[in-house]
């Protein structure tokens, strides 16, 4: 069944968008929800908070892109069930990802440009500049937080590529917000 089929049962309220969104996108969710939770059952939980999370937006929301509008909600269900359990503790993978970020951002006033949308807005345009390969290595390692090797393996790129290139990307990144004042 295609996205198209799938969001017009959602917009029917019909079970069955629940049961194909599982059928076909739950290899994905999962994927994403174990990077962040490297653990089966809360990436379970996750996974059925992202189904929520679609039948309650969909509709009104019509989403251009299922795949990527289910990717954001699990990534957010995720990184919300990685701060409830984690407030003590961290996720080593997840951790180490964002604190490489985290020098391309500047602390101050950070909580006004994220509720803003200012710096998502940012992030979005500098990425849209990037080559298709920096991008997507960007993206695995950030986005999906992917380890080293495993952006090896899906890219076909060298360990010393991959790592080169998110330097690089990072450094471009921070040049990027810096000329923008953020």
């Amino acid at each position: 069944m295609d996205d198209s089929e799938i969001i017009d049962l959602f917009f029917e309220r019909s079970e069955n968008a629940l049961v194909e969104t599982k059928r076909k996108y739950s290899g994905l969710i999962m994927s994403i929800a174990m990077r962040i939770l490297n653990n089966k059952p809360d990436a379970e939980e996750c996974e059925n908070d992202t189904y929520m999370g679609a039948w309650n937006a969909i509709p009104p929301r019509k989403p251009g892109n299922l795949t990527a509008f289910l990717a954001r909600i699990a990534r957010n269900q995720a990184m919300k069930k990685y701060e409830f359990i984690n407030a003590e503790k961290r996720n080593p993978k997840a951790a180490v990802s964002l604190d490489e970020l985290g020098d391309c951002i500047s602390d101050e006033g950070d909580t006004i440009r994220y509720s803003d949308g200012v710096l998502a807005e940012a992030i979005n345009s500098f990425l849209s500049e990037l080559g298709e390969e920096s991008r997507r290595v960007f993206l695995l390692r950030y986005w999906y937080f992917a380890s080293i090797n495993e952006i090896c393996e899906k890219c076909g790129i060298s360990k010393s590529k991959a790592e080169s290139m998110l330097f690089r990307t990072r450094k471009k990144l921070k040049l990027f917000l810096e000329e923008r004042g953020l």
